[in-house]
């Protein structure tokens, strides 16, 4: 399998900039205690650490193809007394066969714009979910880069990567069973899908 196109993986300090908070944002998108949770794409866990702090007692599942980013996460969960997160390296369009259990809540962001097999990879989502599992997308915004500028600098994918949010539900629902449950504004330049069966 080819990787998945990377945009480039943004520092912590980028990060706060978009998202200050960003377990008010997991809130927003519905996780809660107790849900199992693979963060798809999780890099060095800016979104699986707090994930973890709203989802204890159980497991969060960091997967990432790049084993640096992970040993990161892992230092960090350590330093930070999480014991939780489990990293796993591997191809997230594997996903069902590299987590031991269902999830009940998925989480891609900023990435679903470089998935070449968009079909696929969300089957292979469906696929790894329980029963009553939940897919969460969070995306910029089909806007130009130079309307889109964090420290003064245009961020974000390529113009013809955005995808707005309807596209992003069709490529979700056409390729599985999933169905949009809500969708939330993220300002100040992304969007959150949240599908469920």
């Amino acid at each position: 399998m080819d990787r998945f196109r990377n945009t480039g993986q943004p520092d912590w300090d980028w990060w706060g900039r978009v998202w200050p908070t960003p377990g008010a944002t997991l809130d927003r998108l519905g996780l809660a205690p107790g849900d199992r949770v693979v963060e798809i794409g999780s890099g060095n866990g800016y979104f699986a650490l707090p994930a973890a702090r709203i989802a204890d007692p159980a497991t969060v599942y960091a997967v990432d193809v790049d084993e640096s980013l992970l040993a990161e996460l892992d230092a960090l969960a350590a330093e930070q007394g999480i014991d939780t997160v489990s990293t796993v390296k591997g191809d997230a369009r594997a996903l069902p066969e590299l987590l031991p259990e269902p999830a009940d809540f998925a989480l891609l962001a900023n990435a679903f714009h470089g998935i070449e097999d968009q079909s696929a990879f969300v089957e292979g989502v469906a696929a790894a979910l329980a029963v009553d599992g939940r897919f969460a997308v969070v995306n910029w915004h089909d806007r130009p880069r130079e309307g889109t500028t964090i420290g003064g600098e245009p961020r974000g994918p390529p113009i013809d990567l955005r995808l707005p949010p309807e596209a992003t539900r069709r490529a979700v629902e056409d390729a599985s069973d999933l169905r949009l449950a809500e969708a939330i504004e993220l300002p100040p330049y992304h969007y959150g899908l949240v599908f469920e069966r």
